[in-house]
């Protein structure tokens, strides 16, 4: 049961590959871009890490302008590597959060989501890959990628659920900042 709770001292936020000619081509861009928003706010105001990639960005673009300005820090771990868990970069990264429970939001479910997915539950890390703020260009294939992780051992969550879980408590200040943005 430990995987299934979140807890803001051991967790960060993964992007993974939000880019500007990867999201054009997806159909569902928009709420996967809103919710990723809505988690890196929440970041923001519990002091959550975020760790940003790019692939190939000479050849899909840098992470989305909305994101990249919603930033406290925009330093993305370019790659090339489908799995994020196979650049060096990347996995130093990981280990100085020092946090054992990756929340992961990003394109393509079926790709890069996935292998980075599997390489963190290899490495003994809880995943949590938000269902609504991952998406790939066709519908199965973002199915087929959410079921695999699922089978893995991942949890699969949403935005409000990651949201909430973290948030704990109602009537904080970070609380109402919340609930104002995702009405």
């Amino acid at each position: 049961m430990e995987k299934f709770f979140l807890e803001k001292d051991n967790a960060a936020l993964l992007i993974i590959d939000i880019q500007e000619k990867l999201a054009d081509v997806m159909k569902v861009k928009e709420p996967v871009i809103k919710n990723s928003l809505h988690l890196v706010e929440l970041a923001k105001l519990i002091n959550i890490p975020v760790i940003v990639t790019e692939q190939y960005p000479k050849g899909l673009g840098h992470t989305v302008e909305e994101i990249r300005n919603a930033l406290l820090l925009y330093q993305p771990i370019e790659k090339m590597t489908f799995s994020c868990c196979e650049e060096n970069n990347f996995l130093q990264t990981v280990r100085g959060t020092q946090k054992k429970q990756f929340i992961l939001v990003g394109m393509e479910t079926h790709v890069c989501v996935l292998q980075t997915c599997l390489g963190l539950l290899r490495d003994g890390y809880a995943v949590h890959v938000v269902k609504d703020a991952v998406c790939s260009r066709t519908k199965e294939n973002w199915k087929t990628g959410i079921a695999f992780m699922r089978e893995a051992g991942a949890v699969i969550t949403s935005a409000e659920i990651v949201l909430f879980q973290l948030l704990k408590i109602a009537g904080t200040t970070e609380f109402k900042t919340m609930v104002k943005r995702i009405k």
